[in-house]
């Protein structure tokens, strides 16, 4: 970058917009590719456990039926059997339910490389006009 100690106010004023809108660009073309990164990411995640659970729940409830049905040979009363599995199928279903809800809550959407990269920037910009301002006190 080529530094010109004598450049007009007005020249220096245009260069500020124009590389502020060029960061500004940029940070926006980062901004949009990381966010659909993400959600190409979710997307597929959300097709990947939708095709399993479509397979999973026939195979569990035939797993369930099995064995309600061994605890009833086992001497249990059928209603019991139900009960017990039916009980603690329920309770793993809510654990396995919070713990995917909390998976999909909005922080994991954010764009985080992002929102690094312009506090980055903005320290820079930061310590650039510091920097300069250093410079003209100094000349």
């Amino acid at each position: 970058m080529n530094i010109h100690f004598n450049r007009s106010i007005p020249e220096i004023a245009g260069d500020v917009v124009h590389q502020f809108t060029t960061l500004v660009r940029k940070e926006g073309q980062l901004a949009r590719a990381e966010v659909s990164q993400k959600m190409a990411h979710a997307a597929g995640g959300i097709g990947l456990a939708i095709f399993g659970a479509v397979l999973a729940i026939p195979a569990l409830v035939i797993l369930l039926e099995a064995a309600v049905a061994g605890l009833t040979s086992a001497g249990w009363p059928v209603y019991w059997a139900a009960f017990l599995i039916g009980g603690v199928s329920l309770l793993i279903g809510i654990a396995l339910l919070l713990a995917g809800a909390n998976r999909l809550k909005g922080d994991n959407l954010v764009p985080q490389k992002t929102i690094h990269q312009l506090q980055r920037d903005v320290d820079v910009a930061s310590h650039e006009a510091s920097k300069k301002h250093g410079v003209n006190r100094a000349a």
